[in-house]
């Protein structure tokens, strides 16, 4: 058997859907890993010392299809009380394993592991305090701080071995101590390190017991760390479970799209054994999402039976778009174009592209374009009969094309070899073909004017496009690819989740010039769907960005309400990142990317961020708002809404 590229050995098959084989972790009556389902599991959001309504609402959860219930236990006083909730689940006859959410408390963790069933740790604030500071260690002062973890972790490894207890090791992006990030910078090769270091001193001890996770908010970044956890892992013997998850992802459709984007990736090449999405909503909102993610995967995958992958030609711990020529405004450096269909429609009137992004004022004759405007239409056969913005392309079946300046023809493999006409600046070709041949390589080769229309409409598509792909950089071939997918389904929920997996798997590893998604719904949500996906996979941004943890007992204000309220005033300022954070512990850390941040320091208290320095402390909540937009004007990144 050849050996394949070490590049791809995050995945145990590329064009064949296989589970990662990891051993199996029991959190109480609950197992994790080996051959067991994908698991739910979300965390409350309610005070952690208020037992009845933390019982109440890990009862919702449960009653929701929650497999494991995640509770914070910022201090000792919460650790402890978690045994009145423990057992007021039980008497009231659920079983649902428990797990302490631990941030900067050994000792509190180390009462909770008395208690629940599972304990998580973050190994970015367990022994260290982040400062931003950054040291030259030499090899012997990074041993001795590595003596100074063990010394304070090891109590609590065998708390959990004695109890039987469960542990997540959750590696945060946004919370690497300073001692990671002085040795390997703010990576994905960071967080895995700060992982594997605390999962070595587990094994130091015998203890086995170990679920572990890569979260962020950039989906990119997440993906990669997961992929290179798997890498390591796998280097070094391991097979721990994977817990998947999208820190800060935020609420509403981007929250779904984000979560999706991240986590289906990685399910897509049988990554992930227990999967959480974070959004800042209740938390019983969260497990349907998650349950549409994890059934995709219960009966396998059945893809169109392909050759084996032996290299791969692009760093998948790394991401950099595949490298295409420039065909009129699509490939090279262009952002991903996106496309919609509108051939359905009897006529075609100035008032239909308003779902795509192009409003038409009849009184001034004048178009006015949203950030979300589509770049192309496919009309079919029909023709356009009114003016179009000059920022909007037409796509005509090549029967149809009247080789005018504004359309572009759409041609099937026989019917373009066939064609008296052409485009001489662009020419679509719409392929259903799943196995990239010699003739196509020969016909790409020779037209440097066309772009490949790639479709599918399979329950799975990812495999199969992303195999095609990789072919074509194996040949050389440098024409661009529009990826295009059709959905079948009744539910919008279902469609908005899976197209952000399939779409997303392929934009996250560089692969894809555009998006097609045909839908039979309302051009308005394929259309904020795509534009969606393309912001969260981080290859086109369109919109403000909301990095906004979900709620939990640490939280100092209504997040839902202060996410809304900013939402209302700052949804304009396209490509703009905010962060909104409950409390210090997903404070300037957890938003790390974020461009402004919003953090709860206090009762009633608020701290506004400029990345990651604070700049203004102790703002009263009522006129936090006004003084964030205070801020952004300041550093000149505010523009006023524009009203049509």
């Amino acid at each position: 058997m050849e050996k394949i590229n070490s590049l791809q050995e995050y995945c145990s098959n590329l064009t064949s859907y296989q589970r990662w084989s990891t051993r199996e972790v029991k959190v109480g009556e609950v197992c994790v890993g080996g051959r067991n389902p994908i698991r739910i599991q979300s965390m409350t959001t309610t005070d952690t010392l208020n037992t009845k309504a933390t019982i109440e609402q890990s009862i919702r959860m449960i009653e929701a299809g929650c497999e494991i219930v995640r509770i914070t236990a910022p201090s000792i006083k919460e650790a402890e009380n978690l045994k009145l909730i423990h057992r007021g689940l039980r008497e009231l006859g659920y079983n649902t394993p428990l797990v302490a959410d631990i941030h900067f408390t050994p000792n509190a963790a180390e009462v909770a592991a008395r208690i629940v069933e599972k304990v998580r740790i973050n190994p970015g604030n367990f022994a260290d305090r982040k400062k931003f500071e950054l040291h030259d260690y030499s090899d012997r002062e990074y041993n001795n701080e590595l003596d100074r973890i063990s010394n304070r972790f090891s109590p609590l490894v065998k708390v959990c071995k004695e109890y039987g207890t469960a542990m997540r090791v959750g590696t945060n992006h946004g919370s690497l101590s300073d001692r990671i990030l002085s040795r390997y910078g703010d990576t994905p090769m960071g967080m895995v390190e700060s992982a594997m270091e605390f999962l070595r001193i587990c094994e130091y001890w015998n203890y086995y017991g170990i679920i572990l996770s890569m979260k962020a908010s950039n989906t990119q970044v997440m993906v990669q760390a997961y992929r290179f956890l798997v890498k390591k892992m796998t280097d070094e013997g391991m097979n721990y479970p994977l817990h998947l998850g999208v820190t800060e992802a935020g609420d509403g459709e981007d929250g779904r799209i984000k979560s999706s984007v991240g986590i289906g990736s990685l399910l897509e090449d049988g990554i992930g054994d227990t999967i959480r999405v974070s959004l800042t909503e209740e938390p019983e909102n969260e497990i349907p999402v998650a349950k549409i993610l994890a059934e995709r995967y219960e009966a396998g995958v059945n893809t169109y039976p392909l050759k084996p992958i032996l290299s791969l030609p692009y760093d998948p711990y790394f991401h950099n778009r595949r490298k295409t020529i420039r065909v009129n405004n699509i490939g090279s450096e262009d952002v991903p174009r996106v496309f919609a269909d509108i051939s359905h429609m009897n006529m075609i009137n100035p008032e239909d592209l308003a779902p795509l992004g192009y409003l038409y004022s009849k009184d001034k004759d004048k178009w006015h374009l949203s950030d979300q405007a589509v770049d192309y239409i496919y009309v079919g056969d029909r023709k356009v009969d009114f003016r179009l913005p000059g920022t909007l392309s037409v796509i005509q079946n090549s029967e149809a094309w009247g080789n005018n300046s504004f359309s572009f023809p759409l041609f099937e493999v026989d019917s373009y070899k066939k064609a008296l006409a052409r485009s001489d600046k662009l020419n679509f070709i719409c392929l259903d073909e799943k196995i990239f041949t010699d003739e196509l390589n020969h016909l790409l080769t020779q037209d440097r004017t066309l772009v490949i229309i790639l479709k599918n409409s399979d329950d799975h598509s990812t495999i199969v496009q992303r195999k095609f792909i990789i072919d074509m950089i194996n040949r050389g071939i440098t024409t661009p690819v529009i990826i295009n997918r059709y959905y079948n389904t009744k539910s919008n929920l279902e469609f908005l989740l899976h197209s952000s997996t399939d779409i997303g798997s392929l934009l996250i590893d560089g692969l894809g010039d555009g998006v097609w998604i045909d839908f039979d719904s309302d051009n308005g949500l394929v259309n904020q769907t795509v534009f969606g996906i393309l912001q969260a996979s981080r290859m086109r941004i369109s919109k403000t960005e909301y990095i906004s943890c979900p709620s939990c007992g640490r939280t100092l204000f209504d997040l839902q309400e202060i996410t809304s309220n900013i939402r209302e005033v700052t949804n304009h300022l396209k490509g703009v990142k905010i962060g909104i954070m409950g409390c210090i512990v997903n404070g300037p850390g957890e938003m790390a990317d974020a461009d402004y941040g919003y953090v709860g320091t206090g009762t009633g208290s608020i701290s506004l961020y400029k990345g990651q320095d604070v700049v203004k402390k102790n703002i009263p909540t009522d006129k936090a708002v006004d003084a964030l937009i205070d801020l952004i004007k300041e550093h000149g990144d505010w523009i006023d809404p524009v009203s049509v």
